[in-house]
């Protein structure tokens, strides 16, 4: 629907592109000289004619409501609660993991590792997916949650229940090799693996429970000192298949690595 008020106006002066329009009833306006019609001068009459367009009023009315609808809706949505899981467990650690916090337009503060009811002082970043919980009792339960602290309130992820690994579970072991002096002797240490139950991987990780080699050189060597990772021979993994137990690492390290403190789980 479209309202229509025509009034008349005399040009009673240009200057600087605007026009001022002097009404019958001697009201005064400022009007756009540009768009005037060719040849207006002083003295000129015109009628400026208003349209008020309704239709379009509604139109647009809606499209902004429903543009705030659309940002309410992205911008409300509360973030969700993580969801953990066991990852790997050995004799004295476990490995928790979670996938990528959906928090929408909330932020991380931090994150808060629980076991059986008290908080780990572990340093979890903003943005990880992942922690280790090490200093576990062999064969022992444990209630573990998290707690990740966000600009809208704090998400407590559900409780799980981690349970370590007794002395004679070799399947926590978790190795990369390393360099060889003969690498076709890696062949028969996967095969032991297999064995045992135990894992492996082609590329060092904080996953990795040992390294085993028998040169103390290389990336692999410097990472698995950086990161504190056990290295030792091979001969600790065919101990622990001869004995069907976790044997202390100390007593198989490479070169000069000094022993840490040892633990069921043999680091």
């Amino acid at each position: 629907m479209l309202e229509v008020t025509s009034v008349q106006f005399t040009v009673g002066k240009l200057d600087a592109g605007m026009a001022i329009l002097l009404s019958p009833n001697h009201h005064l306006i400022e009007f756009p000289a540009t768009i005037l019609p060719e040849g207006i001068t002083t003295g000129s009459i015109v009628n400026v004619t208003i349209e008020r367009n309704v239709e379009e009023e509604l139109r647009q009315r809606e499209e902004f409501f429903a543009l705030q609808e659309d940002i309410f809706k992205s911008f409300s949505k509360p973030p969700e609660p993580p969801v953990i899981r066991c990852k790997a467990v050995t004799q004295t650690s476990a490995t928790i993991t979670w996938n990528p916090l959906v928090l929408h337009e909330a932020v991380v503060r931090n994150i808060e590792v629980y076991r059986n009811g008290n908080k780990l002082n572990l340093n979890v970043q903003p943005n990880a997916t992942s922690a280790k919980l090490s200093g576990l009792e062999i064969n022992h339960e444990y209630e573990i949650f998290i707690v990740v602290r966000t600009s809208a309130g704090a998400l407590t992820s559900p409780t799980i229940v981690v349970k370590t690994h007794a002395m004679e579970n070799l399947t926590g072991i978790n190795v990369c090799f390393g360099d060889f002096s003969h690498d076709q002797d890696i062949d028969a240490l996967v095969s032991l693996l297999n064995r045992v139950g135990a894992k492996y991987s082609d590329e060092l990780t904080l996953d990795n429970t040992h390294l085993v080699c028998t040169i103390p050189k290389g990336p692999k060597y410097e990472k698995a000192l950086d990161w504190n990772i056990p290295i030792v021979s091979p001969e600790w993994l065919k101990a622990c298949e001869a004995q069907k137990k976790i044997q202390p690492a100390h007593s198989f390290y490479i070169s000069n690595q000094t022993p840490g403190k040892s633990s069921g789980d043999g680091k």
